[in-house]
C-alpha cells in the first residue's frame, strides 16, 4: 500500500460522511437539556424535524437516521422507562407507529419496517432519560457492505426532502383516516 491509500493499480474509494462528526464528538448529549424535551418546545417543521404531534406523543426524523425517513415517537412528557408511561401515552404511541408504517408505505414505498426502543445507555440508547420508539423503513436492498465495513451509512436523499415527504405522507394517511376509508 503507498502512503496515499492506494495499491498499485487501484484506487481506494472514499465516501465522506462529515454530519457524523458532529455525532460521533458530542460526548454529553445531556449537558443543555435532554434534547426530545427541548425539540418539543419548538414550532413543528423542518428547523426540528417534527413530522407530526399527537395529544401525547410527538413523532421526528432521525438526525442520525440508520435509514432514509427513520423516524422516532416521543412522548411529551420526559420518562425515562417503558413502564412509566401512562395508558394514553402507550396507546399514542403505538398509534402513532401503525400510522407511520401506512404513511411511509404509501408515500415513500417502504417494503418494510424495524420497529424498536434501546432503553437504558447498556443497552444502545443514544438518550436513555427519554424514552423513544423507533421506526425504520425498509426497502429490498437497503442495506449493503458499507455500514459493516466502512461505518458509514449511505443514504438516497438529503433530510430536507424526506421531511417534506414524511409530513405530506402522514397528512394524506390521517386525511383518509378521518374520511373513513
Amino acid at each position: 500500500m503507498r502512503d496515499d491509500g492506494t495499491t498499485e493499480g487501484t484506487l481506494l474509494e472514499r465516501l465522506w460522511a462529515t454530519w457524523r462528526m458532529e455525532y460521533i464528538t458530542a460526548i454529553d448529549r445531556e449537558a443543555e437539556g435532554c434534547v426530545f424535551c427541548n425539540l418539543s418546545k419548538g414550532a413543528d417543521g423542518p428547523e426540528n424535524l417534527i413530522v407530526h404531534r399527537g395529544e401525547t406523543c410527538y413523532v421526528v426524523l432521525n438526525l442520525y437516521p440508520y435509514n432514509n425517513a427513520h423516524a422516532m415517537i416521543v412522548p411529551l412528557r420526559h420518562v425515562a422507562r417503558l413502564g412509566e408511561l401512562n395508558a394514553a401515552e402507550r396507546d399514542e404511541m403505538l398509534l402513532l407507529a401503525a400510522l407511520l408504517e401506512e404513511a411511509l408505505g404509501e408515500g415513500l414505498q417502504a417494503q418494510g419496517f424495524n420497529l424498536g426502543m434501546n432503553l437504558g445507555k447498556v443497552a444502545g440508547a443514544g438518550i436513555p432519560g427519554h424514552v423513544h420508539l423507533h421506526v425504520v423503513p425498509r426497502w429490498l436492498g437497503d442495506t449493503n457492505f458499507m455500514t459493516v465495513v466502512g461505518q458509514t451509512r449511505v443514504l438516497p436523499e438529503n433530510l430536507a426532502e424526506t421531511f417534506e415527504k414524511v409530513r405530506s405522507s402522514i397528512g394524506r394517511a390521517l386525511e383518509r383516516e378521518g374520511s373513513g376509508s
